[in-house]
């Protein structure tokens, strides 16, 4: 099988961390994207090098995905570990095992410590929950790889205090833009939901809480989905069993085709596949469906179930995010949720790099009323937030250039050298957040940045490379944007070394003033 691009860069990079002694690695890959193919390939490779390998998984479809692809895409064949199944005197290397069974101790001590040399964690948000860290801890001497599809530097933080690093990440507007997964249009509805009153468990909403939240708006909610979505493919996500059978007596009434599954329905395969035949045009599930199942034709998702997870809302609207050649675009529905508090996911969550652009590309798809480009909309609050950013800092700056100062302000040079990363960075993993070390310091300092406004390890790294960049590219120092900026140039950041120095040597040659004729508004280090 040969791999995507990206597929196949994830699987040398991941290999690539192990080589340089980096025992725990993540793969960030959206939903749709092949991850499973991916670590097929990786396991592949640790076979051939002699390796037992471990697939770790929360539920009977992943595993059972797990191994299907794996011998599709290698030929390599599982044993399984899963309640009377067992591994034990299987002569196959690779193991997909269930958490659920191999965190119980009897279970776990049938092995010896070292018997794995890699574990493979699929659906790694799951990962820091007691169960994984007794399996993970039990087996600590091997190499670990936890796949997800989060989009959300928040859980990305939380992973990031088991991982060491992130081997690769390829994102969904990137997916989207190569043309791997369907373009998605958010559209608000015009219904305001209370929340106000839903308690909160486990950093999340109460579910119990939400369905009864939920349960007066469910005949407004399916009036407004046939106004826009009668025609469509539609999953419908939900927070309780009871309140997605009555959502589903709903739809019908007003002429959709629906049905419901959840975990104790005994005709749910028989439901799914008369789903894929589109014998029904709307499934409601309460949270089911959120991994290890997959019906491309999906061209619209409803997510009833609000939840501050992002991890979860990826796997809802993933539902979607495939390609087939009836859709154009995904139609994800969101409404005027009320809560007291601005930590809801919505659709803007899936690409935005931070929660200020996400809040106002979340505004203006409140404001639009009819579908919106989520990539058009990102790229128009992008531009919103950095007008505004800017203004922000020039006041900033102008408060800074009444104290005189030797080096410049980590403000001011990634204003000048336009860096949106800089100015939006987020520490993700332990070592990133921890203060700036005595090395970093002096070395900014030495190079002309003042260090006294850098708080983590990780941005002072970051800034470092980029100096070291912009000097074997050419481009202008620190200490010459200071002082042009200082004599009312702009944007100094993205002028030439050479081109900086010129201009400075005839300003010193004027006696240290700008010469008649040169208006730094104007001028462009280009006309040198």
């Amino acid at each position: 099988m040969e791999l995507r691009k990206y597929q196949q860069e994830a699987r040398e990079s991941i290999q690539a961390e192990w080589k340089k002694g980096v025992q725990r690695t993540l793969l960030v890959l959206p939903t749709g994207c092949g991850k499973t193919i991916v670590f097929s390939k990786v396991i592949e490779d640790r076979v051939s090098l002699g390796e037992r390998v471990l697939v770790l998984a929360h539920r009977g479809e992943l595993l059972d995905q797990a191994a299907d692809k794996l011998e599709k895409s290698t030929g390599l064949i599982c044993s399984t570990e899963k309640a009377e199944n067992t591994s034990i005197g299987s002569w196959y290397r690779v193991v997909v095992g269930s958490v659920q069974t191999l965190m119980r101790d009897k279970r776990l001590r049938q092995f010896a410590e070292s018997h794995f040399d890699t574990i493979i964690i699929d659906e790694a948000h799951h990962c820091i929950s007691d169960g994984y860290q007794r399996v993970l801890q039990y087996f600590n001497k091997a190499n670990v790889l936890g796949v997800t599809a989060t989009p959300d530097r928040g859980d990305m933080r939380n992973l990031g205090s088991y991982f060491e690093s992130l081997a690769y990440e390829y994102t969904l507007p990137k997916a989207i833009k190569e043309g791997y997964l369907s373009p998605i249009k958010a559209m608000t509805i015009p219904l305001q939901i209370n929340l106000s009153a839903v308690g909160q468990q486990a950093g999340d909403f109460k579910t119990q809480d939400l369905g009864t939240a939920l349960d007066p708006y469910l005949d407004q909610i399916a009036a407004e989905m046939w106004k826009v979505a009668k025609d469509r493919k539609i999953v419908v996500f939900l927070p309780l069993v009871k309140t997605s059978q009555k959502f589903v007596n709903i739809l019908n009434s007003i002429g959709f085709k629906a049905a419901e599954v959840n975990g104790e329905s005994k005709d749910r395969a028989g439901v799914l596949a008369d789903f894929d035949k589109d014998r029904y045009n709307v499934l409601c599930n309460s949270m089911l469906l959120t991994e290890g199942w997959d019906c491309p034709s999906v061209d619209c998702v409803v997510v009833l179930r609000p939840t501050k997870v992002r991890s979860l809302y990826s796997q809802m609207v993933g539902r979607g995010t495939r390609l087939h050649p009836r859709k154009t675009e995904l139609l994800l529905l969101d409404f005027l949720w009320h809560t007291e508090r601005h930590e809801l996911c919505h659709p803007a969550h899936l690409i935005a790099e931070n929660e200020e652009i996400a809040q106002a590309m979340t505004k203006q798809i409140e404001a639009a009323a009819v579908p919106m480009d989520l990539e058009f909309v990102e790229k128009r609050a992008v531009e919103d937030v950095i007008a505004q950013r800017e203004e922000s800092l020039a006041k900033q700056l102008e408060e800074m250039k009444r104290r005189k100062r030797t080096l410049v302000d980590p403000l001011q040079f990634e204003m000048s050298i336009q860096a949106e990363d800089l100015s939006s960075y987020v520490p993700a993993f332990g070592w990133e957040m921890a203060p700036p070390s005595e090395s970093q310091v002096n070395t900014l300092e030495k190079l002309g940045i003042l260090p006294d406004e850098i708080e983590n390890a990780g941005k002072a790294s970051l800034l470092l490379e980029r100096l070291d960049k912009r000097r074997i590219e050419g481009l202008t120092t620190p200490k010459q944007i200071r002082f042009l900026e200082s004599r009312g140039f702009e944007h100094v950041g993205t002028w030439k070394f050479d081109s900086a120095k010129k201009l400075i040597d005839r300003v010193a040659a004027n006696g240290w003033r700008v010469p008649d004729g040169i208006n730094p508004k104007d001028y462009l280090s280009s006309g040198l």
